[in-house]
């Protein structure tokens, strides 16, 4: 259910060149001219520029560009994810938070979003660079009926939503790399770790952390990383706002996590293709300490990489450390 305040900011961004009177948004949000007064305080708190003038009333002048959980809710468009919202200005990781929050009862649905991670975590615990305010750092909680063996299929379906919002609304054309990570002009974007408590035969809950480099530049980078990572700004050349960013990743994950909950993971599995990175392409790949050279063929039905040797017999890879280009680490 929208809040008050998410309904107030919607009445007075419909009205951008109108004064409305407090009596008006009283009557209209069903609340007093003093809470109508209280509000507008929390909403210049929040980075809003509110003018209130004698015998005229509210008016909104600027909108924020800072990220806070009013900012970021209002304008969701979802009607489960992110209905519960946390922000924080710096965390060790939206991961650890998250897990806190799952197992105190925290809803399916629960988004955690900072501003800073100081110990940011990536697949097989590497650490990832988490630059203050120029990142989305966000975890989500989940609470899916469908059986553990499945939870690796979010990853995937994250990051055909990630690659889709990128594409969509930012103008870029990335590539997925298996399992988890977004690439454009082969240098990474953004990262997921999927995370899960669960039983043999139940999830208790999953959650699924996305970061995402937006307005960096190339001088915020490690040394160790600069040749290996970029940014949307580098990208595109601009910069972006971030709680508008975080909002149409929602909305879109909403979405395709719907879809795929009802429909199964086939059109998963067809849009992670179109975005594939190297599939037809030869790569060296270790398992359980064996190198070997193999040619990415696509992903199977349930998520699994599959790919072929060199004479020519077919393999399907759940878990292996893949060199995609040389000089990777």
């Amino acid at each position: 259910m929208e809040s008050t305040r998410g309904k107030l900011i919607e009445i007075l961004s419909n009205h951008p060149e109108e004064y409305l009177s407090g009596q008006k948004l009283s009557q209209q949000l069903n609340i007093s001219r003093p809470a109508v007064w209280k509000h507008m305080k929390e909403l210049e708190k929040d980075g809003y520029g509110i003018e209130a003038a004698p015998r005229k009333g509210y008016k909104i002048m600027t909108f924020p560009d800072k990220v806070s959980s009013n900012t970021l809710s209002w304008g969701l468009k979802t009607r489960w994810l992110g209905q519960e919202m946390i922000h924080k200005p710096s965390v060790t990781s939206t991961q650890v938070i998250a897990h806190q929050e799952a197992q105190a009862g925290a809803v399916h649905g629960t988004v955690i979003v900072a501003d800073e991670q100081t110990k940011g975590r990536g697949r097989l615990n590497r650490s990832w660079h988490s630059h203050k305010g120029d990142g989305v750092w966000m975890s989500i909680i989940l609470r899916p009926k469908f059986e553990p063996h499945k939870s690796p299929q979010i990853t995937l379906l994250a990051a055909t939503v990630l690659a889709e919002v990128f594409k969509t609304y930012c103008g870029i054309s990335p590539q997925i790399k298996w399992p988890n990570d977004l690439l454009t002009g082969g240098k990474k974007l953004s990262g997921i770790l999927t995370e899960l408590q669960a039983e043999q035969d139940q999830i208790n809950y999953i959650v699924l952390g996305m970061g995402i480099n937006v307005n960096h530049g190339a001088e915020q980078f490690p040394e160790e990383i600069v040749d290996q990572a970029t940014s949307l700004k580098i990208e595109t050349g601009e910069s972006w706002e971030i709680h508008t960013l975080i909002q149409q990743i929602l909305n879109t994950f909403e979405k395709r996590y719907e879809e795929f909950i009802e429909e199964g993971f086939r059109s998963v599995k067809l849009r992670w293709e179109a975005f594939g990175y190297r599939i037809g392409e030869h790569v060296e790949i270790t398992t359980h300490q064996q190198e070997w050279s193999a040619l990415i063929m696509g992903i199977e039905h349930d998520g699994a990489l599959k790919v072929r040797d060199e004479e020519g017999k077919e393999h399907v890879l759940y878990s292996a450390e893949i060199k995609w280009r040389r000089g990777e680490i």
